[in-house]
């Protein structure tokens, strides 16, 4: 049966290769959008200019020859007209003059004996004069003075019209002392073949745009692939598979940045090589030296048992003179032998070889045990209910307990107060966990010194090098805390006191399993609180 906890983590597994996914689309998005922004750009302008310069030489064109074709029928035809033409003169010539190629409407304008206006209209219905501009018709009737830089006293005039939606080319002119003629010649052929290629363009437009952002398409492909294949090996290179190497092909940039990163990944594998050696050499060295001091240092301490009984005789064999001599050192022997202990413990530790033995135990029969183990019944107080159980390693958890409770009693102040509770673990799903906090009513710990209580070695004062302890004990319980699957937190009471608090998950079954399985496993443990 699936765990809450583990769909948590199957959900945020899935959340995180979500994001992953987006934002290397994102890139890949950003380079075809650039692509065809660009493309589409151009083939715009192209377009539009295409098009522009195609509408005026189509437009110009027809819009010179029809009016060519006008202004040689205004001579040939109407300047042939009598001074006084008739109504059916003018309709005649009309009719001549819209028979041209160009197959436009005309209208003659002339004057009868008595000065009215008379019209000859090759197309009454479709052309009148209404539908001339009055600003193209005050244009074409005014006379203009004849001088050296103008030979003529009226010109050919013309101008563009829309009527229903349908474009038209309306062009004017006077014969000097003859008929005004006025011709009307619609574009809509024009206009449909500027709207043909207005679509072509636009479907070329369109083709283009396509075709771009499939090129870019392939270029994002052939640009991201590297880094794509960079950012895979990074992530392996961080995961510590410090053998990842890039493939390497070209001359481009990208192929410089990946010899960059397999040069950088090759130096990161030999320095951690010779570090790790370096470092397997000091443990080595550590556990060696440990090993072999175990057999003088019993005999040593074999010595100081017979002189420390010598010392609580009665009979009071041993010199006064060099009995405070001998007590040193029974004291140290004592000293050096915890000091040898601490050392092959951590051994263990760096070496990965610690392993929990686990029982189901009584937390207040363990703790009492502790204590009374010690002779610290009268300077601890427990507040503990019985039969709070936790599956854990007896040992491991006594070490802990001593180190905690003893440091309190050496550094802080009695009476040590020791409190069991159980808490929902920090992480849902993780089941619950024991709290266990040791408190004493000493000065605290100096802020200066909170961040360092746990590393191997760290004394408070530099001015005591040879006070009693290794500078081991809250490293080792760390380890045995970390070995569990806890953490250990460090801090000062409000009300005066250290406070050191131990999280622990109550079972450690799983943990152990999977240290089985991996050895590495077993040293994965909580940040401290």
């Amino acid at each position: 049966m699936t765990k809450p906890h583990d769909k948590l983590r199957g959900t945020a597994a899935a959340k995180k290769t979500l994001l992953a996914g987006l934002r290397f689309t994102s890139l890949r998005l950003r380079l075809v959008v650039v692509f065809a922004l660009v493309a589409l750009t151009a083939a715009v302008s192209a377009s539009g200019i295409a098009y522009w310069l195609n509408r005026e030489a189509v437009l110009t064109r027809t819009q010179d020859s029809a009016l060519s074709d006008f202004k040689q029928e205004m001579q040939n035809r109407a300047a042939a007209l009598p001074e006084v033409p008739t109504q059916g003169e003018l309709q005649h010539a009309a009719n001549l003059m819209a028979g041209s190629s160009q197959h436009f409407s005309v209208m003659l304008m002339a004057k009868d004996e008595n000065g009215r206006r008379v019209v000859g209209n090759s197309d009454l219905d479709a052309f009148t004069v209404a539908d001339v501009p009055k600003s193209l018709q005050d244009a074409v009737t005014k006379k203009q003075p004849i001088d050296g830089g103008n030979k003529h006293a009226y010109h050919l005039y013309w101008q563009r019209i829309t009527q229903d939606d349908t474009p038209y080319l309306v062009g004017g002119a006077t014969v000097d002392d003859g008929p005004t003629g006025y011709m009307l010649k619609s574009l809509e052929p024009e206009a449909k073949d500027l709207s043909s290629l207005a679509w072509s363009l636009g479907i070329a437009t369109a083709l283009a745009l396509i075709g771009s952002a499939l090129l870019a398409q392939a270029a994002a492909t052939t640009v991201l692939k590297p880094v794509h294949r960079l950012g895979v090996a990074a992530r392996r290179l961080g995961e510590g598979k410090l053998d990842t190497r890039l493939r390497v092909s070209g001359t481009d940039e990208l192929a410089e940045l990946s010899r960059t990163f397999n040069k950088t990944a090759e130096n990161l594998e030999k320095k951690v090589a010779d570090m790790s050696s370096r470092d397997e050499s000091s443990r080595r060295f550590v556990a060696d030296m440990s090993h072999e001091l175990r057999t003088p240092l019993t005999a040593i301490t074999a010595v100081t048992e017979v002189l420390e009984e010598e010392l609580d005789a009665e009979t009071g064999s041993v010199d006064p003179m060099i009995e405070p001599a001998v007590r040193l050192v029974v004291s140290e022997t004592r000293r050096l032998n915890d000091l040898v202990e601490n050392l092959m413990e951590v051994t263990r530790f760096d070496a990965g070889s610690a392993k929990l033995v686990l029982d189901d135990v009584d937390l207040a029969d363990q703790i009492t045990a502790c204590i009374d183990a010690r002779a610290w019944l009268d300077a601890v107080e427990l507040d503990a209910e019985r039969g709070i159980t936790a599956r854990l390693d007896p040992r491991r958890l006594d070490v802990i307990l001593a180190n905690l409770i003893g440091n309190a009693l050496k550094h802080g102040g009695s009476p040590v107060r020791v409190s069991v509770r159980v808490e929902p673990h920090e992480r849902p799903g993780e089941g619950s966990e024991v709290v266990i906090s040791v408190r004493d009513h000493g000065p605290g710990i100096p802020e200066d010194v909170l961040p360092h209580v746990f590393d191997r070695f760290y004394k408070a004062s530099a001015s005591r090098p040879r006070s009693e302890g290794s500078g081991l004990g809250l490293s080792i319980a760390m380890e045995n805390a970390r070995i569990h699957g806890g953490r250990i937190g460090a801090a000062n009471s409000p009300d005066g006191g250290a406070v050191f608090t131990f999280y622990l998950p109550q079972d450690a079954g799983p943990l152990a399993s999977a240290a089985e399985e991996d050895p590495g496993e077993a040293r994965e443990g909580g940040a401290a609180k």
